[in-house]
């Protein structure tokens, strides 16, 4: 363990040495926010990922090249990408005041189209409802609902408390077991999308980024988090489209009835069953392009 650990440590500390990040730092009160952007023309998309994705703007490349015709902003949170790994408490309030400076900063023409993975659901919620007037629609990947039983998970923290410690959270990639881990493809995405240098890149991201304080403290607010989203909804008038993975919805029954509840009283909203992991970029891409360009033309809610 010890000669993994510090064959692990030489090994990163040559990495980031060598390492050009990708996209633009974005300086903002709270600390440097990575982001990526691709295309200058056309409706503006902004891409959130899932919950502990080591690089979102690599983990979403697929999709990206799908999306022509789009000016696509992929914006790294804290404990992202090449983003800080340590920040004030991730709470949703947080989170969505920071999104805010970076597309403010980065003066992007709105409104926008708010576009979250998983546990940004969290995010493009609330963030529709704090900033109305800045976004045309919304499109969830398989996105989080804050249900009951999600804000059960854990009892609301105080709105003061620090950011939770993350020493052992860190000790899997502090001893190289992430590392070997990525090495053998164990945490690769699926499908044919990503080119070799994409794969090199997530897997070091990965080992670099595996259970920092900003992550940590994300994951141990969640049911903080849902509490305070769940009795929101979507305005009325606000587009929403969302991807359904079905391979999410055989393991949780309530995956899809979760989501109709939460669009009930949203006009114009439809729900995409697609085949494929929680991760439905990784090999929808395609068919995900073709059906968010139907129903923003549709809907009218492009600039």
């Amino acid at each position: 363990m010890l000669g993994s650990t510090s064959a692990n440590l030489i090994m990163e500390s040559v990495e980031r040495s060598k390492t050009v990040p990708y996209g633009e730092k974005i300086q903002i009160a709270q600390g440097t926010i990575n982001v990526a952007r691709t295309g200058k023309t056309g409706p503006t998309l902004v891409l959130l990922s899932g919950l502990g994705t080591p690089a979102p703007a690599l983990d979403f490349a697929p999709l990206i090249r799908e999306l022509a015709g789009y000016q696509v902003v992929v914006v790294e949170g804290v404990g992202y990408g090449f983003s800080d790994m340590t920040a004030r408490p991730r709470t949703i309030e947080n989170i969505s005041e920071e999104l805010h400076e970076v597309l403010a900063k980065l003066a992007i023409g709105g409104p926008y189209v708010l576009v979250g993975h998983s546990i940004a659901g969290f995010t493009t919620l609330h963030y529709a409802n704090k900033y109305p007037e800045e976004v045309s629609g919304v499109i969830g990947i398989d996105p989080t609902v804050p249900a009951a039983k999600t804000a059960a998970a854990e009892a609301p923290a105080p709105a003061d408390m620090p950011m939770s410690g993350n020493f052992w959270e860190r000790i899997p990639s502090t001893t190289g077991l992430v590392r070997w881990a990525g090495a053998l493809g164990l945490a690769d995405p699926a499908g044919d999308g990503y080119t070799t240098t994409e794969r090199d890149e997530m897997r070091k991201l990965l080992s670099w980024n595996f259970g920092n304080a900003a992550l940590t403290d994300e994951t141990n607010r969640i049911g903080e988090n849902a509490q305070k989203l769940q009795n929101l909804s979507y305005p009325e008038a606000l587009p929403v489209l969302e991807f359904l993975s079905q391979e999410t919805m055989n393991q949780q029954p309530e995956w899809l009835p979760a989501h109709e509840r939460r669009l009930l009283k949203v006009k114009h909203h439809e729900l995409v069953i697609l085949d494929g992991p929680h991760y439905l970029h990784w090999t929808q891409s395609r068919a995900m392009a073709e059906k968010i360009h139907a129903f923003l033309n549709a809907g009218g809610s492009g600039p």
